[in-house]
């Protein structure tokens, strides 16, 4: 069985770093991070339309 110890950083596949856990430097959780901000990864499921959302009854939600 791996541990997450023993996984490499997803980003270069280096040996991760404690201090940057999952990743093994600053530099690739940044580069992870700007991934996200550019939509390099999604969710899987159809797109939102802003304008249903913006109508949608927020009161009744959780």
């Amino acid at each position: 069985m791996s541990t997450s110890a023993n996984k490499p950083c997803p980003i270069c596949r280096k040996t991760r770093h404690p201090d940057y856990h999952p990743f093994c430097s600053q530099r690739c959780k940044d580069r992870d991070l700007a991934r996200w901000f550019s939509d390099s990864y999604a969710v899987p499921g159809p797109p939102a339309d802003p304008d249903e959302q913006a109508q949608g009854n927020w009161g009744e939600q959780d």
